[in-house]
């Protein structure tokens, strides 16, 4: 058989049925490259024990014929999840020793469904970043490499598109608050899917933006993604925008069957200054899926051009509102204090430590934004931006678009220490694809297509309808069979 970390979630499903491998096996395997990959970074809190066990339950349930798809399969956990007794920090110092007492919804689901849990991985400190340089942990490192030159995974779950890539886990949990899980799926040349707002729980997700963030599945490849969201998805009770909605067979659909289907192409992504071979993979695309039989149609979204300022006045403002409760009382990082120190300094200076320079800076912004002389001003107005964006995405898709076809990112991954010191609104424009569809609640896919001149992978995005992952899967199943990406990035690390 295969290098066992190789296995995509279908594979590794497939096998352990049959008895050729075990979850133990490939639990095992996974551990030990983890164990080789410490100058990826993407690991940053091991977990063996728990994995040894979880895998040795889950053999059991296999052997007993009792095995949901995700039974035995080992994953990498974003440290944004809440898991029992497992340091949770959200890479950041204000969070230092917090093990939380209880589970998220997302991560009991996988649990319940038989998944291992091999650690957790890095990210951009509380999801704030687009190239996992603002972790306390330090940053992630992408396995893909040109020359010399060490590459960002992007961000902000930059440490579980290394851990795919890297074939370091089968599958990896992300959080997409402006493009999280798709921009570094993209970097790394594997999948990553944002559902509809509302598909998955955030109970237990330390929260960026409430109402942007959305947790989602990043993995090799497509049909893997279908199986992971299936145990990902589901009414919570505890999470108040979490639709009660039945949660359809994603794998099943996987047809490759999209004849007849409306693919729209709008014409305000296309960026002044878009680099030519993103143009070409665009094109390519474009090319593949009307071959499929869809039927190709340019479209406008008049709106989009106002998506990333409206975009970085709601996040800042709703972060500021929710990174309000990390004061150093109850749990993570407390500043020493000088004698004559009260509670006001205790949080001034608690915050000032435990906070990184991206973040304080989106606080600063989001304090700001909310503060009564510019609340009308800037937050209300961003507010209002928002339903027009996503009224252009109505008025599109109820004109017959079933999907919509984008590029993920406006270049291939950049190096690392690249953008970090320059202007933020720099690294704030690789969102500039991707933020539209956390502002209209939509679902959103990105899959490797193509290469650079460098040897780096590039992807497109699909956005679909809500609640409509099965038919948006299904398109980007066939987008990725046409394409063909096969590429892994050589083993330097």
């Amino acid at each position: 058989m295969t290098d066992l970390t190789k296995l995509t979630i279908a594979q590794a499903r497939d096998a352990m049925r049959k008895g050729d491998t075990t979850s133990a096996e490939i639990t095992q395997a996974c551990l030990s490259a983890i164990d080789g990959a410490g100058a990826l970074g993407a690991f940053v809190h091991h977990t063996p024990d728990i994995a040894a066990t979880q895998a040795a339950a889950a053999d059991a349930r296999i052997k007993a014929g009792d095995a949901p798809d995700m039974c035995g399969i080992p994953l990498g956990i974003k440290d944004l999840f809440c898991t029992k007794g497992v340091p949770s920090q959200a890479a950041s110092r204000i969070l230092q020793g917090f093990k939380p007492e209880y589970e998220s919804t997302v991560t009991t689901q996988l649990f319940d469904a038989g998944a291992v849990m091999l650690g957790k991985l890095n990210m951009d400190e509380f999801a704030m970043g687009s190239s996992n340089e603002t972790s306390v942990y330090g940053n992630a490192v992408n396995p893909w490499k040109a020359g010399d030159v060490k590459l960002t995974p992007g961000g902000s779950s930059g440490g579980s598109a290394a851990a795919v890539a890297a074939d370091l886990c089968l599958a990896a949990t992300g959080t997409d608050t402006g493009g999280s899980i798709r921009q570094p799926a993209a970097f790394t040349g594997i999948t990553g899917l944002k559902p509809t707002y509302g598909r998955v729980s955030r109970w237990g997700i330390v929260a960026f933006a409430s109402s942007l963030d959305q947790a989602g599945p990043m993995t090799k490849d497509v049909r893997d993604c279908a199986i992971m969201l299936q145990a990902m998805c589901g009414h919570d009770p505890k999470d108040s925008t979490s639709a009660d909605l039945p949660v359809p067979d994603f794998e099943a659909a996987l047809t490759g069957d999209i004849k007849g289907k409306v693919i729209g192409i709008p014409k305000e992504y296309r960026m002044d200054g878009m680099p030519a071979e993103i143009e070409k993979l665009w094109a390519d695309g474009t090319a593949m899926l009307k071959d499929a039989g869809a039927v190709i149609r340019d479209i406008t979204l008049p709106h989009t051009k106002y998506a990333l300022p409206a975009y970085y006045v709601i996040a800042p403002a709703e972060a500021s509102s929710n990174l309000a409760r990390y004061d150093g009382v109850r749990f993570g990082h407390r500043a020493k204090l000088a004698q004559g120190d009260g509670i006001t300094e205790m949080y001034e200076k608690t915050r000032a430590e435990g906070f990184g320079a991206e973040v304080q800076r989106r606080v600063m912004v989001g304090t700001y934004v909310l503060s009564a002389g510019f609340y009308d001003a800037y937050y209300n107005r961003a507010r209002k931006v928002r339903t027009l964006i996503k009224q252009d995405f109505e008025a599109v898709f109820a004109d017959g678009v079933d999907a919509i076809l984008t590029p993920a990112t406006p270049s291939a991954a950049f190096g690392l220490g690249e953008m970090a010191d320059a202007d933020p609104i720099k690294m704030y424009l690789n969102d500039v694809f991707t933020v539209t569809v956390n502002l209209a609640g939509l679902p959103g896919i990105a899959v490797p297509t193509g290469i650079d001149a460098q040897g780096l992978p590039l992807g497109l995005q699909l956005i679909g309808r809500p609640w409509e992952e099965a038919g948006l899967l299904n398109t980007a199943y066939v987008l990725e069979q046409a394409a063909g990406f096969v590429a892994k990035p050589k083993k330097w690390w």
